[in-house]
């Protein structure tokens, strides 16, 4: 007995009995149609001439193919049982051959009756050509019997096993990002939705360069968020690829606000097509923590390696000593002259002024005593190692381009105003990433901190390439902002860029607390975290195992991964994997997706050709920049002057 509960030995009876069956009428069917040679061989007698009679009343003879049919479905039966040992050499067309030539030999001969020859002659012809045919078919049946049936070589990268369903509805909000894809299952190609529906948990995008992130997705986050209404920021670091879509969108989409929103950019460049804004405007700083955090951006932006090394006294020396001059101007005549320039020139001034002067403000004596006490000691190294870190720095900032925009006051940070929506694009230069990068770094802390506040509007902010920028609190932005309506879209290339620049634990944070991935082709440790984070599915597997007496095949299910790193590292352009987050009320149970966006690339390239150039501001000349940077010189060194009579009165 077999493990099946069949009898074996049975069922080699019945199929050994069914195939003597097919050969015994094929007997009969030579006896009965070359009758007249077997007669005249001698080969014949009364019983089986008075059996002949007796089928041939059924109807078996009443035409050739009647028998020759009932004779090939008892050996296909008898095939069907048949269970040769497997073998991987067999292939389908030495199957095909063998059956279509005995097909075409077994049911053909009868043509041979036409000959012109002897009876005995075409007899003998007859029964080897239909003989022949029979047992080509019934080779070929068991050759089909030991035909392995699988073909494990079709799917080399075991493409179509990977795949799963994925989120076929249109699932929309008021919030949304839904982007149109096309997925394979099975190998079959079917349309779907990548429906981010709750952009407050966050947007991680990633990609190689060429991959596509801002073709594919970057740019129909800004277009979706602008037609649905959001007030937004959006840091541009090879200006102008994304401002002019923002900028050409938020002209044909301006009646979906209610209030209209306006439109500035900050770029160090072309100051013509920039608008000046202050960071550090005195309205928005309440407290010298404003101050703090403003000081730590701008610094850590210049000094990146300081980022990993936060705490020490080196470093925090220099916060400190930065954060005393904001807020010294800040208090300074209600923050009259409270800019990053007179910031950068009041630290160049000599320390036997800069200390007494800073040290009239009791909120910053703390922060000061520890340089007046170096300096008063004569511990110049100590004091040159505590503060020319800061100035030699933040000396790299002073350019009468940079004090043009940083010195002017054209809009203010708190873009999702209800009473004054703003969409502000900042433009960074790949060139100059280090030195605009920290500036920028200053703007977004800033703003970030009037964003993020109850009764605003929604608000979207849109970050190209984030590592080439520092912000302190991106982490905290992502866990708190959610609930104020502030949507947050990080863009990079790897995780790497990012724990390069921010330090392993808050890029493992950002990473982790990010609800919503999109990834495209990325390599290395990268594609391994993701290709985690995606989980496992149920796969087939099978194998084939040949030995000398046998050979076995098995089936099996198991676990493994969704998307394996090896294919999120081959991944085409615009072809993208990654994870979408749902809502309480609004339930996705297919949230993994590896699907190819798909892009209107002629009705894209149609916009474009149709987009306008971003306006002009204001026709600034050289003189003019030149004329401000000099200004900010001679008012702080007013400034000193002024306060050092002021103390010698005392």
């Amino acid at each position: 007995m077999s493990l099946t509960g069949e009898n074996e030995q049975g069922l080699r009876k019945i199929v050994d009995l069914t195939r003597f069956a097919s050969i015994f009428i094929l007997l009969l069917h030579f006896y009965y149609y070359c009758y007249i040679a077997f007669e005249q061989w001698g080969i014949k007698s009364t019983i089986t001439d008075r059996l002949m009679t007796n089928i041939m009343h059924t109807g078996l003879f009443s035409s050739q193919h009647i028998s020759k049919f009932l004779a090939i479905g008892l050996l296909v039966i008898s095939l069907l049982g048949a269970q040769g040992k497997k073998d991987e050499k067999i292939n389908w067309g030495s199957i095909a051959a063998y059956l279509l030539i005995g097909m075409l030999l077994f049911f053909s001969s009868g043509m041979l009756f036409r000959l012109n020859y002897s009876l005995e002659n075409i007899a003998i012809i007859y029964m080897v050509v239909t003989g022949i045919g029979f047992l080509l078919i019934l080779a070929g049946g068991n050759l089909l019997s030991r035909l392995i049936r699988l073909n494990l070589s079709n799917d080399v990268f075991n493409s179509l096993n990977e795949t799963f369903p994925q989120e076929e509805r249109l699932l929309t909000n008021e919030y949304s990002i839904n982007l149109t894809a096309r997925y394979n299952l099975k190998g079959r190609i079917r349309k779907s939705w990548i429906n981010i529906i709750n952009p407050f948990r966050g947007l991680l995008v990633i990609g190689s360069p060429g991959a596509g992130k801002s073709w594919f997705v970057i740019q129909h986050v800004i277009k979706q968020h602008i037609e649905k209404g959001f007030a937004m920021f959006v840091y541009d670091f090879k200006y102008d690829d994304l401002s002019k879509i923002v900028y050409n969108w938020l002209q044909q989409n301006e009646h979906n606000y209610q209030v209209k929103p306006s439109f500035y950019v900050i770029n160090f460049d072309n100051l013509s097509i920039s608008h000046r804004c202050n960071p550090l405007d005195p309205n928005t700083m309440n407290d010298i923590t404003d101050a703090t955090e403003s000081a730590r951006t701008i610094l850590l932006g210049l000094n990146r390696e300081w980022i990993n090394k936060q705490g020490d006294f080196f470093v925090e020396s220099p916060i400190n000593f930065v954060t005393a001059i904001i807020w010294f101007l800040r208090k300074y005549e209600d923050g009259k002259y409270c800019t990053l320039p007179h910031v950068i020139e009041l630290m160049q001034a000599q320390y036997e002024e800069l200390f007494p002067v800073l040290n009239t403000q009791p909120e910053i004596e703390v922060l000061v005593n520890p340089f007046i006490t170096a300096y008063q000691n004569d511990a110049m190294d100590q004091l040159e190692g505590q503060v020319a870190s800061a100035k030699i720095g933040m000396a790299r900032l002073a350019s009468p381009q940079l004090y043009w925009v940083l010195s002017g006051n054209d809009f203010t940070l708190d873009i999702n105003n209800p009473k004054h929506p703003k969409i502000v694009c900042v433009g960074n230069n790949p060139e100059k990433q280090q030195i605009y990068g920290a500036v920028l770094s200053l703007y977004i802390s800033r703003l970030i901190r009037q964003v993020n506040r109850k009764g605003m509007l929604k608000c979207s902010l849109v970050f190209d390439e984030f590592p080439t920028i520092y912000f302190n609190n991106m982490d905290s932005l992502i866990a708190t902002a959610r609930s104020n309506k502030v949507a947050t879209t990080l863009a990079m290339q790897d995780f790497s860029q990012l724990k390069k620049d921010y330090g392993k634990e808050q890029a493992d944070v950002i990473v982790n607390i990010t609800g919503n991935i999109i990834s495209g082709q990325v390599m290395g440790e990268t594609s391994k975290l993701l290709s985690e984070r995606f989980g496992k599915i149920m796969q087939d597997r099978q194998s084939v195992s040949v030995n000398r007496t046998d050979t076995s095949i098995s089936h099996s299910k198991q676990l493994d991964s969704a998307i394996p790193a090896s294919k999120i590292a081959a991944l085409s352009s615009g072809e993208f994997v990654g994870l979408v987050a749902d809502n309480p009320d609004e339930k996705i149970k297919l949230k993994m997706f590896h699907a190819e966006i798909i892009n209107d690339a002629v009705k894209l390239n149609e916009e474009v050709g149709r987009y306008t150039e971003i306006p002009v501001v204001s026709n600034v000349t050289q003189q003019q920049v030149l004329d401000n940077y000099y200004q900010v010189k001679v008012e702080v060194k007013r400034l000193i002057g002024e306060e050092v009579e002021r103390l010698k009165r005392i």
